[in-house]
């Protein structure tokens, strides 16, 4: 759901970075990207926003300008339906778009836009540039899914099994049409009634501040999950956190547990 633009922003060319969860996993043709850049461009969600001050110190760790812009309001209300989160989604883009072009008006040249973890993935910055009608590249980041299987050791999916990738909002729709290996991303919390007899393998903050791992069956580690959650927020401020969660082999596919 995109807003109409008014016209093309001339004169700029945008980079769209991935950085993972900071300065460590910026790959080195990222970092050659950055420096080639005049500034960066971010959001500040309030003004002790501590996710900023990650992209702050990606900026610096390679010499470029961060430009900071507060972030339009969302409605994020638990009881939005399906249409009434697009809607509020759609609004919320419209309003970042407009604070994105009025500072590429302002400056133009060469403009980084950081994205946590990689781009192609939950993620709405490429979706904003082609809005803004200037030249782009994109430069991939390490993922969060990537980070979780790392962390794990494990591999995302079983011998010749596919794997999907989704929302905490869609889960329970996903796995209802039949899929049984989900990696669940965009959580607000881990609601995981009715998985009790599913494998779990859980990760927040991965690579970054406050960094907690657990995995297991989901009827022993439920807990200790809901408390590692709340440790990684404190730890850090914030909480990005994701997990794999894959059906028994026994269970009919279709069925949450």
């Amino acid at each position: 759901m995109s807003a109409p633009v008014s016209a093309p922003v001339s004169g700029v060319r945008v980079r769209v970075v991935g950085f993972g969860m900071g300065p460590e996993h910026v790959t080195p043709e990222a970092a050659a990207a950055l420096r080639e850049c005049d500034y960066a461009l971010a959001v500040s969600k309030r003004d002790d926003d501590p996710l900023l001050g990650v992209r702050r110190a990606v900026a610096d760790a390679h010499g470029v300008e961060l430009v900071v812009v507060p972030d339009p309001e969302r409605d994020r209300s638990p009881g939005l339906d399906r249409a009434g989160y697009e809607g509020a989604v759609a609004d919320w883009y419209a309003a970042r778009l407009a604070a994105y072009r009025a500072v590429l008006s302002s400056r133009g040249g060469t403009c980084a836009f950081l994205v946590w973890g990689d781009p192609s993935l939950y993620d709405g910055t490429i979706r904003i540039v082609r809005e803004l009608g200037v030249p782009y590249d994109v430069l991939p980041g390490v993922s969060a899914p990537q980070m979780l299987a790392a962390r794990h050791g494990i591999v995302l999916h079983e011998v010749g099994q596919p794997v999907h990738v989704t929302t905490a909002r869609r889960l329970r729709a996903d796995v209802a049409s039949g899929q049984r290996n989900v990696v669940v991303m965009l959580t607000a919390g881990v609601d995981l009634d009715g998985f009790e007899d599913w494998s779990v393998w859980w990760g927040a903050n991965l690579g970054g501040a406050g960094e907690r791992l657990v995995c297991g069956r989901v009827r022993d580690v439920a807990g200790e999950i809901a408390r590692a959650r709340a440790a990684a927020k404190a730890d850090a401020g914030w909480v990005m956190d994701l997990f794999l969660l894959r059906a028994p082999t026994e269970q009919p596919a279709g069925s949450p547990g």
